[in-house]
């Protein structure tokens, strides 16, 4: 699997995406100006998940060409009582100026209904700014929580292709931050420690195949005095270059080749099994909240089956060494069609 050691562009002069493989840091330059192909065909998101022992959030801003959104969902770990809510973007084609690079640039997007903020620092540290005025009935949420990654931190960067159409995949995951914050919920506040409080980032640009399903994983806590985190997932882009699996203990990465999602197809709240080819990873997941949403616009379609809940496991570190963990997180299934 070829490992990217230093700073390559992704395309050539034509803009046809021609360097794939993997990376400990995000070294892949994406340049949207390079790109001639239509710009509905263009997918961009970035992700945060944020948990501590009483709730776990999701902050998603993603612009697909035909539809882009901003959603916001959090689950009361207690009680399992979810609230969601997105605002959708009929053809936001590129209008949320979503940032080409990793480690610099913010997403801003301040409108009537809401302000969403996701803020790079030049520490490495990033920041999320929310305020909705009705997220729940008349209830207002707002905060602002900081995630801090740990000392000389990595990350997993990949560049996947597709068979056809100049598709690709470039994703950045980071499962690796501790937070700190407030978020309110009408007069409830959601205070988020540091030390006792975790959050997973996740970016991905790239030019849609016309049609896959993806699934994807991924956690961060406290296990065995250390913090570990990982970032699962697969589709059908071409892996052989280098898989997006990681796993992390205090920042560092240790790297995974393929890992093998089990799911009962009868019941996809019974626990998950997780194997990889190599034997490295060992994980059950145990689903405890469920919820599901969908899309349609013109011939733009996208459905996708969220759990979050424990993941309980024994994982191989590169050193050999092996490493039990029970950690929360979230893990999902998309399906698109373009």
């Amino acid at each position: 699997m070829p490992k990217i050691e230093k700073p390559v562009s992704i395309f050539n002069d034509n803009g046809k995406a021609i360097r794939f493989g993997w990376a400990r840091a995000p070294l892949f330059v994406y340049d949207r100006t390079l790109l001639l192909v239509p710009r509905r065909r263009i997918s961009e998101a970035d992700r945060y998940i944020i948990s501590s022992p009483t709730h776990l959030f999701v902050f998603e801003v993603a612009d697909d060409g035909y539809l882009g959104y901003v959603s916001i969902h959090m689950v009361s770990l207690r009680d399992r009582k979810k609230l969601s809510k997105t605002f959708p973007s009929l053809f936001s084609l590129g209008s949320f100026e979503m940032p080409d690079s990793v480690e610099k640039g913010s997403v801003r997007l301040h409108r009537k209904q809401f302000i969403v903020d996701f803020i790079v620092m030049k520490s490495g540290a990033r920041v999320i700014k929310v305020d909705i005025p009705r997220f729940d009935r008349h209830r207002t949420l707002r905060g602002e929580v900081v995630l801090i990654p740990p000392p000389h931190s990595e990350s997993i960067a990949t560049v996947m292709p597709w068979a056809k159409n100049n598709a690709f995949r470039y994703s950045v995951h980071a499962p690796h931050f501790s937070v700190e914050g407030v978020i309110q919920i009408g007069v409830t506040e959601i205070a988020f420690i540091k030390g006792n409080a975790w959050g997973v980032f996740g970016r991905v640009r790239g030019v849609r195949p016309n049609t896959d399903i993806r699934y994807w994983a991924a956690a961060c806590g406290a296990s065995g005095g250390k913090q570990a985190g990982f970032s699962i997932g697969y589709d059908s882009a071409d892996s052989r270059h280098g898989t997006e699996n990681a796993f992390f203990l205090d920042g560092k990465l240790h790297k995974l080749d393929h890992v093998t999602f089990h799911i009962s197809p009868t019941n996809w709240l019974l626990p998950w099994r997780f194997t990889s080819n190599n034997n490295r990873l060992e994980m059950v997941f145990t689903p405890e909240v469920e919820w599901t949403g969908s899309n349609r616009v013109l011939s733009y379609y996208s459905a996708r089956k969220r759990f979050c809940g424990l993941f309980a496991g024994r994982v191989i570190l590169d050193n050999g060494d092996p490493f039990e963990f029970k950690i929360t997180g979230l893990a999902e299934k998309r399906k698109t069609r373009f």
